[in-house]
């Protein structure tokens, strides 16, 4: 009961807010457009969650990360987004099990509820950059091949969705910048969706939300990296 209670209690007011507003969104679009689409609204809510405990480095959002890949995988199906739905469930959802191992693996200062902020050198750019052209050219073809939609779009998506997730892996503060990247994509690309059926407006208040949080990651990184790196000097 005093884990449960210190968890919450760990919550900012900012974060509260945060999540109360994006909460707030997605419930209204899903109610007011008379949504069926029940995993629709439990993937988006999953969704912010995770990403509010990504941002305080928070091992518990890989988890939520996970499942959210598995939600976002089915509706990505259901409107033949095959390169959204192979992205996250053959690729944003097995490197978020890598960097959960990751993330435990290097708690600060054995605190298991906030992950030690990482550094990359240039080498590893380098390789991040490589893999990333790499995955993003493969991924093109496979997905032309499956005739997806907006392929452009999806090919983009791609390209985010591999950076942000392998920063995340490699848990540096740029993370927050991939997937902010990404969100935008996929507003992008929902908004497309809904054009032809309004069911998927949640989707795209969804993303918004994500790209508010996402922001607030990146803040929340830095400052992270900051007071790590100013304990370190100081233990020193």
């Amino acid at each position: 009961m005093n884990k449960i209670s210190k968890f919450f209690k760990s919550f900012t007011v900012a974060e509260w807010l945060i999540w109360s507003l994006s909460a707030a969104l997605i419930i209204a679009s899903f109610l007011v457009f008379k949504n069926e689409q029940w995993h629709y609204l439990a993937g988006s809510l999953i969704g912010i969650t995770a990403l509010v405990l990504v941002s305080k480095g928070n091992p518990f959002g890989q988890i939520l990360i996970i499942a959210f890949s598995v939600f976002y995988g089915v509706i990505s199906y259901s409107f033949r987004y095959y390169g959204e739905m192979i992205t996250y469930l053959c690729m944003s959802m097995p490197i978020a099990v890598v960097a959960l191992v990751s993330w435990l693996k290097n708690p600060y200062n054995g605190n298991k509820s906030e992950v030690k902020v990482n550094s990359l050198n240039k080498k590893e750019w380098c390789v991040f950059a490589f893999l990333s052209a790499a995955v993003t050219v493969a991924f093109y073809f496979i997905l032309k091949a499956l005739k997806t939609p907006n392929l452009a779009v999806s090919t983009l998506s791609v390209l985010t969705s591999f950076s942000a997730a392998y920063l995340t892996a490699r848990r540096s503060r740029f993370y927050a910048l991939g997937y902010g990247a990404n969100d935008i994509v996929l507003i992008i690309l929902w908004s497309l969706a809904a054009v032809r059926d309004i069911v998927y407006l949640p989707i795209v208040i969804c993303f918004v939300a994500f790209a508010a949080l996402d922001t607030y990651g990146f803040i929340s990184w830095s400052k992270m990296s900051k007071r790590q790196k100013a304990d370190k000097e100081h233990s020193a």
